[in-house]
């Protein structure tokens, strides 16, 4: 074994350094734009009169970030070559994005909505992996020139964790003598509809619910008059474009969906194992910049003429955070690693388990550090003049929305008892009950 970063990663790492501080720090810099990332940022980036939707300044600076990053080569890293990437791997993308969030807010890496100069971006190599020669031919031009803006619309009112018990519909219906589906039904938390062109709609189209076959993925262009944004719904990290969508007597043709008919959650599952490794990786940068920046505070602060650093009563939780830190770090680039040489199915058949052990203890323990920061820094913490707060709200959501804890732990559990996974071989004939099944998590678009 080698844990040393290969040499052309740490080249890497030095290369976004140079161009964060040559073109991202100078934009961040100019036009009163450090109001986004100071005390003022939650009021500079919503619009508090427009549904708390993100003011077009703060999307208008984003953009203009990422296309600097991507006139330099940065943003499509992690695409594959034949689609204008660098094919940058799961293990490349853990390594830098856990670099990126160390260094803490900032133009070059806010995840409130994902942004970052290296794109995330698993839809596209869901694209690749899924799309059928007839739909690349179609929407791969619109999809990598970025004209192409999509939605994520799985999670409903009234189900979140279990999607193969959606009740939207989708019914084949010819309208004007051509074939069609018509969709009936509503989504939740559909991230990004205020933006985007069209929106990733996965409907029942045939079986009974509980069944994890029978589901499609349509596309459907946001101003089909069957889609309605009801209504923005207001959360914890403002600003907000986590909307409820009906659609009602929503018509598309017969060949707008992606993949296969009645084999819709492969791709749901195809986002999930690459968002969830690289979310994770995320949350632990953000927690190691919560962990550092304590441990530079407690050093400097000295109350009573003594630095806080001298009580163990402030050592010894930044200890086990710091511990904690450098565990999950050979986990997730362990991993990382792995996922690289596998294809989706055998990811899912494999290693999902660990997947999930990143992400949730990942984004557990970036709330921990980022709390832990505020009790270091005492006043000055909670206020919005630290990150900290920010920090935790961002990150509290993905306990919730990259699947949750409990859901990611289930998915553990299955395969540390044999339901799912290597193991299931090993208990074949012990008396397990009914069969496990895994629910497909709820998303933010």
């Amino acid at each position: 074994m080698d844990f040393d970063l290969p040499q052309h990663l740490v080249d890497y790492l030095a290369e976004l350094d140079r161009f964060i501080e040559a073109e991202i720090k100078p934009l961040q810099a100019q036009d009163d734009n450090e109001r986004f990332f100071d005390h003022r940022r939650e009021y500079a980036r919503t619009d508090w009169e427009n549904q708390g939707l993100p003011r077009k300044e703060w999307e208008e600076l984003l953009a203009e970030a990422r296309r600097r990053a991507d006139a330099a080569g940065h943003y499509r890293y992690a695409w594959p070559v034949e689609m204008g990437g660098k094919g940058g791997s799961q293990f490349d993308m853990a390594v830098i994005r856990e670099h990126l969030a160390a260094k803490g807010l900032g133009l070059h890496n806010d995840l409130q909505n994902e942004h970052s100069i290296v794109g995330n971006n698993p839809f596209v190599l869901m694209f690749k992996s899924f799309a059928t020669n007839e739909q690349y031919e179609r929407y791969a031009d619109q999809l990598l020139s970025g004209k192409m803006r999509t939605a994520f619309g799985l999670t409903e009112p009234n189900h979140g964790s279990d999607a193969t018990f959606m009740e939207t519909r989708a019914v084949r219906e010819t309208r004007d003598g051509k074939p069609g589906w018509r969709i009936d039904g509503a989504k939740m938390w559909t991230t990004g509809m205020h933006v985007a062109t069209h929106c990733m709609v996965f409907a029942r189209t045939s079986g009974k619910d509980g069944d994890a076959t029978g589901i499609t993925c349509f596309i459907v262009p946001t101003d089909n008059p069957g889609i309605k944004v009801e209504e923005y719904l207001w959360t914890f990290n403002m600003p907000t474009d986590h909307p409820r969508v009906s659609i009602t007597d929503c018509w598309v043709p017969e060949d707008a969906y992606w993949g296969e008919i009645d084999r819709g959650l492969g791709l749901g599952q195809s986002f999930v194992h690459q968002n969830r490794i690289r979310q994770a990786a995320s949350s632990l940068g953000a927690a190691v910049y919560c962990i550092e920046e304590s441990v530079r505070y407690a050093r400097e602060r000295k109350p009573f003429g003594k630095a806080l650093a001298e009580n163990q009563a402030i050592q010894w939780p930044l200890v086990e955070l710091a511990t904690q830190a450098e565990m999950l770090r050979l986990l997730i680039r362990k991993t990382a690693w792995q996922m690289d040489r596998m294809d989706h199915k055998q990811i899912e058949k494999e290693i999902s388990d660990k997947v999930s052990m990143c992400n949730y203890w990942a984004n557990r323990l970036v709330c921990e550090a980022a709390d832990r920061a505020m009790q270091v820094h005492g006043g000055i913490g909670y206020s919005r003049h630290k990150p900290f707060e920010h920090i935790f709200r961002h990150h509290r959501r993905y306990r919730i929305t990259e699947g949750s804890e409990e859901i990611q732990m289930r998915k553990v559990a299955a395969y540390l008892f044999g339901y799912l996974g290597p193991r299931r071989a090993q208990f074949k004939g012990v008396e397990a009950g009914t069969d496990y099944v895994q629910p497909i998590p709820p998303r933010h678009g």
